[in-house]
């Protein structure tokens, strides 16, 4: 148990350190960031607010996926990571992850297809990496259900391994 207490008390500074960051971000730079864009280009029309919802709700389920890992951690150092409470947290990290892929993937789509109608836009670079960018996210969340489902057998052969004890 000692191994796991080397890994948890840094894991958490850092995932202290990436809430704070996170939060920062939300209120001081991406409000800022994304009012500049609208000012400098006006002919983005509502596309730099649209970004901004999606930045703030993506930080947003950062921000679940941070305390649902905390709360995880608590269970693993109380050694009842391997019960049903686990579960509430693993889903809502789950669900928090299709929530952020899918406004990705939804944002992502749409500005593609105005970048593709747009002759003085048609960068492929921007396309690529928003494609990649979904494509990483559906195999994050993906390995995510994996993790989830390698817990449930997990719990259920510790529960089989107690009763024969």
């Amino acid at each position: 148990m000692q191994k796991i207490d080397r890994v948890v008390v840094p894991l958490r500074v850092l995932l202290v350190l990436v809430f704070a960051g996170l939060l920062v971000a939300q209120l001081l730079s991406l409000p800022g960031q994304f009012s500049h864009m609208a000012a400098e280009n006006p002919e983005l029309g509502f596309i730099p607010w649209l970004l901004l919802i999606l930045a703030l709700l993506e930080a947003v389920c950062f921000q679940i996926v941070i305390v649902c890992t905390w709360r995880l951690l608590t269970l693993v150092g109380s050694d009842r990571i391997f019960s049903e409470e686990a579960f509430v947290w693993v889903d809502a990290i789950v669900w928090a992850m299709v929530v952020a892929w899918l406004l990705l993937a939804g944002v992502a789509a749409y500005l593609v297809s105005v970048i593709y109608f747009t002759p003085e836009l048609r960068d492929p670079g921007v396309p690529i990496a928003l494609t990649g960018m979904v494509l990483i996210g559906g195999v994050m969340v993906l390995t995510m259900v994996v993790m989830r489902a390698l817990l449930r057998q997990a719990t259920v052969l510790r529960s089989d391994l107690e009763e024969v004890i």
